[in-house]
């Protein structure tokens, strides 16, 4: 499991992500936030098999905004779908 993280202050709205990892978006407030399940975030947790495009998202990005790390699955995220842990972005 890992988890991405979008840097709100330090995002600038270069989207080199967009174009590495399709689960990147651009906002209603113009910065990237993570597409998952038909909602927007800044943060979300996957077990997957697409972690190597985090990674080159977040290695894209000029600003050092995305972050991806591995995360322990733990009793409570056992029954959570992948990408459902997130903090959606608000207008």
């Amino acid at each position: 499991m890992y988890r991405i993280t979008i840097d709100r202050d330090a995002c600038d709205g270069v989207f080199a992500c967009l174009v590495r990892d399709d689960r990147f978006v651009e906002d209603s407030e113009g910065l990237a936030a993570i597409e998952t399940d038909d909602q927007t975030a800044i943060e979300a947790t996957f077990d997957d098999d697409r972690r190597d495009d985090a990674e080159q998202a977040a290695a894209a990005c000029p600003l050092d905004a995305i972050h991806v790390e591995s995360v322990e699955e733990d009793a409570g995220a056992a029954d959570t779908p992948a990408g459902t842990d997130h903090e959606e972005v608000q207008p």
